[in-house]
This record gives structure tokens, sequence and C-alpha cells, in this order.
């Protein structure tokens, strides 16, 4: 997964902050390596690590907000894509797309 670059459409556009982005991409970075500490066994336990990361998102709003943008619906639609990804990659591919970000509130 370190191989994969996180957000990568968002990088490209100077609406979006790159040091929100870079703790963004953390965020995502250290959901691999919870899922992979804790390798979990169904999709409820996969659902509890993915709503710890979502409310991380939740805490990062602000940090976008500060420098005059948000995570709006194209970063919404990129983040809950890269959750989709990496669900699948660790072989949860019948994840559900929102129960994945259940607690957004971007």
């Amino acid at each position: 997964m370190k191989e994969h670059t996180f957000l990568a459409a968002l990088y490209g556009d100077a609406y979006y902050p790159d040091h929100a982005l870079d703790k963004a991409r953390a965020i995502l970075l250290a959901l691999c390596a919870r899922i992979e500490a804790e390798r979990p066994a169904d999709l409820p336990a996969l659902y509890r690590l993915t709503h710890a990361a979502s409310e991380e998102f939740n805490a990062l709003e602000a940090q976008f907000e500060a420098a005059g943008s948000e995570i709006e619906t194209v970063a919404r639609d990129e983040v809950g894509g890269e959750f989709r990804y990496i669900a699948r990659a660790y072989g949860f591919g019948e994840a559900d797309a929102e129960e994945l970000i259940a607690p957004r509130e971007w």
C-alpha cells in the first residue's frame, strides 16, 4: 500500500493545501497499518477501524478550512474512494462504501 499514491487527484489541485493532504494521507497509511496489525476477521471489525480513521478526517476538516479549503464533494468522493480501495486491497470487496466512512462529518 505504500506504493499507492493516495489522494493523487487532490494533490494536483491548488484548492487543497498540501499540508492538510499530507495529514490526510498519513491517516490513510495509518489505517492500512492498523488493518495489517489487527487483521480484522470480518466487516464489523473492519468498520471499527475505518470509522476511527473517518473520525480523524473529521478533526482534520478544520485545517482545510483554515487554509480556505474544505473536504467538499470532490474531496469527499476522492477520500471515500481511497477507503474503498483500502477495503478491497485487504480482501473486503463486499464492504459497503457508505458504512466505511459512516461517522464522517465532511
